[in-house]
């Protein structure tokens, strides 16, 4: 499913971006970037991630920044600015060298800056706070897959409830199928043999019977609503993993639709459930991304 969450914790002079984008994925596919300070912490970052969410392609990035007080994170060390003027300016006395010495040369010598250490400097102080922080961005990430998942449960309903219809009207058709069978087969007959010949009535009557039990679809009709009623259910239940529950469900409700248009051998029914199938298979596409 798609969305995007952020967050954003300033702690002891340190600013921590969150930033978690998700786009559509059957299975679950993380990326991190990390600023060289939590490196070491990526895989309890994807960790994180990993418990929440079960699918999606999920790209996290955070940052780390100082607050403008915390900018410049060095300071100089005047023992070694002084030291290294006497030396240059020994130098400038022994190779006769009339030219001051000048801040530019003074400044070729990065040791007269020494870091005071900040917090930047201490990982361990700041994973915790990237912690937070992650854990705000994953759940404003899932409320927004939430409201996005409601989208689609609303019209998961209203193709379950086309598709309920469609077999109402299958149903119907269903209970006149046996007389046009009948109908056909004695068409057949008399085509075959000519209106004078007779023929077993009975014998008809238990090939009607027979054929009546082969073109019966009313058990495959009952579980086609079983199936709709526990993915109704389903879709409305919480928990992880529905997605996958459902998707379960939508195969089953295909097989019974295969199986209801190849047992009724009659055209307006397989028109009916190509419909059905047509609706499935809308609902299919965007069960890929559920959770």
């Amino acid at each position: 499913m798609t969305g995007y969450g952020s967050a954003e914790r300033m702690e002891n002079g340190v600013r921590v971006l969150v930033e978690l984008r998700s786009v559509n994925n059957r299975f679950a596919e993380i990326s991190v970037k990390l600023p060289r300070q939590l490196l070491t912490s990526e895989l309890e970052v994807r960790d994180l991630i990993r418990t929440n969410f079960q699918r999606g392609k999920i790209s996290a990035f955070i940052q780390l920044q100082l607050e403008e007080a915390e900018q410049l994170p060095v300071t100089v060390n005047p023992a070694k600015v002084k030291g290294y003027k006497a030396l240059l300016e020994t130098v400038r006395q022994e190779s006769g060298i009339e030219a001051p010495v000048t801040l530019d040369h003074i400044l070729r010598f990065s040791e007269i800056f020494e870091s005071d250490h900040t917090i930047l400097e201490r990982p361990d102080e700041i994973w915790p706070i990237a912690r937070i922080a992650i854990g705000e961005a994953i759940d404003n990430l899932k409320e927004m897959r939430r409201k996005e998942g409601e989208e689609l449960a609303g019209d998961f309903t209203a193709r379950i409830a086309e598709i309920e219809e469609t077999l109402r009207v299958i149903r119907e058709i269903a209970s006149d199928n046996l007389e046009s069978i009948r109908k056909r087969l004695s068409a057949k007959i008399i085509a075959i043999a000519g209106r004078d010949v007779e023929y077993s009535r009975d014998r008809l009557e238990m090939e009607l019977v027979m054929a009546a039990d082969r073109l019966d679809i009313t058990e495959e009709c009952i579980r086609f609503n079983s199936h709709n009623k526990f993915f109704l259910e389903e879709l409305h239940n919480n928990s992880s993993g529905s997605g996958r529950k459902l998707n379960f469900l939508l195969q089953e409700q295909l097989r019974e639709a295969n199986t209801i248009a190849s047992k009724s051998q009659n055209a307006d029914i397989s028109q009916k459930v190509v419909h059905i199938k047509e609706e499935l298979e809308k609902v299919r596409e965007q069960l890929q991304n559920i959770e």
